[in-house]
């Protein structure tokens, strides 16, 4: 069964910093299997209060997985230029 982790960028705050933890996490999340279901900045709401710039989907075949990865020296290592380039949130959907 897979498990999603989905984050929802509110406001990027330094470009250049985001695009660097970008760069450096993709081939992160692809070492641990995670497969970039979507990104995308075209949104558009229904009906609650939305107010975010892009949202990001990405499919693990497990738990023990998203956390491997999420955990990993490799990532925490580049988490900070998340945190300090944009106002985010992020949850996990397991099936």
């Amino acid at each position: 069964m897979s498990v999603f982790f989905m984050a929802e960028i509110e406001s990027i705050t330094d470009e250049k910093l985001y695009g660097e933890y970008i760069e450096k996490t993709t081939p992160i999340i692809r070492k641990y299997g995670g497969e970039y279901v979507l990104r995308s900045q075209c949104l558009n709401p229904i009906s609650g209060d939305w107010n975010i710039e892009r949202i990001i989907l990405i499919r693990f075949a497990s738990m023990d997985r998203i956390r491997e990865c999420f955990q990993s020296n490799e990532y925490e290592e580049i988490a900070h230029l998340r945190e300090s380039s944009t106002v985010s949130k992020a949850i996990v959907i397991e099936e």
